[in-house]
């Protein structure tokens, strides 16, 4: 459950964050790079759907690169692409338009509009958040075969006293009733403990980090900690509706 919510809030930040913004990088002669970025830059004002555009400074161009090349990088004396980050407004801004007036104005511009970065991004969590809730199912339809399989035993051992309780006029509702109410409370009870347990386990989790990417932020957020809540009485639900189908069928079978 923490892991389909935390790919769940993944999702939307990925989609959210790189959907309102582009990136357009400069990449031309040394002497071209400053002349084809104010261009770039008045194209940019220009074009309607674009709140923003501003051009990266070294510091921050060389806090990018820093996690490849180390912190000392000399971005000002490299041929490092110019870099401008480009915010849109609700409506976005037409991107094949924008890029035939930047190919006039700034032949070196190159505008990424994170189309293709996102799309897969946004698929990966959503698969993760899938198999997530898969994982959820699996576990319940365990614990329902695990339930009916000691529901059918007890019922099996305990063959003789069925029989007597027959005979002094107990009806198979009263004595499915006595199985399904103590299986029913082993489940809430079971489930209870496992789910203090797994959010004591989920306690333990490194919280949401930059650095640490999708690795870190597994947890609970918020609200959503009222979801483990429903996990006990779930596991009640299934473990009632296992036992009463598995002792009325074994009662028929008796009859």
């Amino acid at each position: 459950m923490a892991l389909s919510l935390a790919t769940d809030r993944l999702a939307d930040r990925w989609g959210e964050e790189l959907a309102r913004s582009s990136t357009l990088r400069i990449s031309a002669p040394q002497g071209q790079i400053q002349a084809q970025t104010e261009a770039a830059l008045r194209v940019l004002e220009t074009t309607p759907g674009i709140a923003s555009a501003r051009a990266l400074s070294d510091d921050e161009q060389r806090t990018l690169l820093e996690p490849w090349f180390g912190p000392d990088l000399p971005v000002e004396r490299l041929p490092i692409p110019r870099l401008i980050e480009i915010i849109e407004d609700g409506d976005g801004f037409d991107a094949e338009g924008l890029r035939l007036r930047l190919a006039a104005e700034a032949p070196g511009a190159v505008l990424d509009d994170h189309t293709r970065w996102r799309r897969p991004l946004v698929k990966a969590a959503s698969r993760l958040r899938l198999l997530g809730w898969l994982a959820l199912v699996l576990i319940g339809g365990a614990m329902a075969a695990m339930i009916t399989l000691a529901a059918n035993a007890a019922l099996a051992a305990n063959a003789q006293v069925i029989t007597v309780l027959r005979l002094v006029g107990a009806q198979d509702a009263y004595i499915a009733q006595a199985f399904v109410r103590r299986f029913t409370l082993r489940g809430l009870v079971g489930a209870t403990v496992g789910t203090v347990a797994g959010c004591l386990a989920t306690l333990t989790l490194p919280s949401t980090d930059i650095a640490g990417g999708f690795l870190t932020g597994l947890g609970f957020v918020g609200w959503h900690w009222l979801w483990p809540l429903l996990i006990p009485v779930m596991a009640a639900v299934v473990a009632f509706l296992s036992t009463r189908a598995a002792a009325r069928r074994t009662l028929r079978s008796m009859s």
